[in-house]
């Protein structure tokens, strides 16, 4: 299915892959009001539609967004209230870069009237697919994992203290999962010793998985933010790595495979 949105890969197993960070597009009116480093987007979830190619093989479905983040987050909740309260943060409209700096040029950040289009235009659809995909899935499975991949430079000190593990799973202290599928996913991360790795450390789940993982209907959420030193380059212009990739795409697939015995 090809939306102006979205686009979403419909399968038949019950697991759906969503990847709200990936898009790169920014409406051509929006360009001139941010500052020239923004269009380059730099805050994306490079390449991870590449890295879980596999995932379609495997009966996925998987739904990717088209435009960047700095237009809207589709990982935070439509009230713009703080994912991480006490923390440093970047809200349902961004206006900083994860440095910290300004997105926008003076006097151009959006206002309330401005982030409700946005929330409607790009936002709402994005869940509408995201919400329908879920319900088609539960209505032939009696469990549902909803898988929401990321990833995100190793050192922000802005938004986090020192080096982030290489796997932050996170299942909003266990509460968006049932314990079996928190169990079996965290065996997979600590069986290995190639890649450094926590579960509801800093990363416990953003909107997608609070807000969806509702274990006693049968929908389990986990969110998984990897470092991208697994798979990529961290410096401008953020290239895939075919030999990071390769190592770090068999331990992604057991964590795949494990849902799907899971939901199975």
């Amino acid at each position: 299915m090809t939306d102006a949105v979205f686009t979403l890969h419909r399968g038949t197993a019950p697991l759906l892959l969503s990847l709200p960070h990936v898009g790169t597009e920014l409406p051509e009116a929006l360009r001139a009001r941010l500052v020239d480093r923004a269009l380059a987007v730099e805050d994306t979830d490079w390449h991870l539609d590449r890295l879980y190619t596999f995932a379609r093989s495997l009966g996925a479905s998987v739904l990717v967004p088209r435009h960047s983040r700095f237009l809207v987050d589709l990982n935070r909740p439509p009230e713009n209230v703080p994912m991480y309260p006490g923390a440093n943060n970047t809200g349902l409209c961004p206006t900083t870069f994860f440095t910290g700096e300004p997105l926008y040029r003076d006097g151009q950040a959006p206002d309330a009237t401005e982030m409700a289009d946005r929330v409607a235009r790009y936002w709402q659809p994005y869940h509408d697919a995201l919400a329908g995909e879920l319900a088609r899935l539960r209505s032939t499975h009696a469990n549902v994992v909803l898988f929401d991949g990321h990833s995100i430079k190793s050192v922000l000190p802005w938004l986090f203290d020192g080096q982030l593990p290489d796997l932050n799973l996170g299942t909003a202290n266990g509460q968006s999962c049932a314990p079996a599928l928190r169990d079996a996913l965290g065996q997979v991360l600590s069986s290995q010793s190639a890649y450094t790795q926590v579960v509801d450390g800093r990363f416990k789940g953003g909107y997608i998985t609070r807000h969806y993982g509702q274990p006693e209907v049968g929908i389990h959420a986990v969110q998984l933010e990897m470092c991208w030193r697994c798979y990529m380059d961290e410096a401008p212009p953020y290239a895939w790595h075919e030999g990071r990739a390769a190592l770090v795409q068999p331990l992604l697939l057991q964590l795949v495979q494990a849902m799907l015995r899971f939901a199975a």
